[in-house]
C-alpha cells in the first residue's frame, strides 16, 4: 500500500491500569532525557533468593505515544508493553486506548516479531544478549512516524479477502481515517485503523 506522511503530536502517556514497572526495568532510548542508564542495557532477572518475583506478567519495558486515531480532535494513546520473565520469550502487548480511557484494541505480540529483518539475517546478532537488544530496538522504533498515515486505505486499494463489504465501505468513505502500521504475531505486517461509521478499530492484514 501506498502511504502518506502524518505528523505525529509528541508526548509521554501513562496508561491508567497497566501493571507497575520493576524498579529494574530497562531503559530505552526514549528514557534516556531523564535516565542515565545506557539504553542497551538489558533486563537481569533477580539473583536467586530475591524477595521480587519475576513471571509471566513482569514489566520490562514500556514504550508509547500519542497519536490521532478514534477522533481527528484528540489525541489517542499507543502503548507497547513487554511482560514475561526473560525479554525473548514475553510477550508485548499493544494497547490502544482513547482519550476518555475506553480500550480500542488490546493485541499481544512474541517478543521476537520485534525483530528486524537485519537482525534475523546477521549472524553476529545470534547471542541473547544481541537479540535482546535488537527487540528493545524494535520497540523503540515501534512508533515511528513513518508507521503512521492518512488516509488509512488509499485511493485504489483492494478490499481484502477477510474483510466483509461494509467495513470496507466505511473505511473507503473517511479519508480522515488514520491507519498505523506494525508487525503482528507470525511477522505478518498488519494496519490497524479505526471505522468511525462503525466505532470500532478495525485491522487490515497486509
Amino acid at each position: 500500500m501506498k502511504t502518506l506522511p502524518f505528523k505525529r503530536t509528541a508526548g509521554w502517556v501513562l496508561a491508567a491500569g497497566l501493571a507497575v514497572q520493576l524498579a529494574s526495568c530497562v531503559s530505552t532510548e526514549r528514557e534516556v532525557s531523564t535516565s542515565s542508564v545506557d539504553p542497551r542495557t538489558t533486563y537481569t532477572p533477580p539473583a536467586a533468593g530475591s524477595r521480587v518475583r519475576v513471571g509471566s506478567k513482569t514489566v520490562l519495558n514500556t514504550v508509547s505515544t500519542t497519536h490521532t486515531f478514534s477522533d481527528p480532535n484528540t489525541q489517542d494513546n499507543f502503548i507497547l508493553q513487554l511482560r514475561g520473565p526473560r525479554v525473548l520469550t514475553a510477550q508485548a502487548h499493544l494497547i490502544v486506548t482513547s482519550s476518555k480511557g475506553d480500550t480500542l484494541r488490546h493485541e499481544v505480540i512474541p517478543a521476537r516479531a520485534l525483530l528486524s529483518e537485519k537482525a534475523l539475517s546477521d549472524p553476529q546478532a545470534s547471542s541473547v544478549r544481541d537479540q535482546e537488544i535488537a527487540i528493545l530496538q524494535g520497540m523503540n522504533a515501534f512508533f515511528a512516524d513513518a508507521h503512521f498515515m492518512q488516509p488509512a486505505v488509499p485511493a485504489g486499494a483492494e478490499q481484502p479477502a477477510e474483510m466483509d463489504t461494509n467495513t470496507w465501505a466505511a473505511l473507503r468513505e473517511d479519508p480522515t481515517a488514520v491507519g498505523f502500521d506494525y508487525t503482528g504475531a507470525g511477522g505478518a505486517e498488519r494496519r490497524i485503523t479505526y471505522a468511525r461509521k462503525l466505532r470500532k478499530a478495525v485491522v487490515i492484514n497486509q
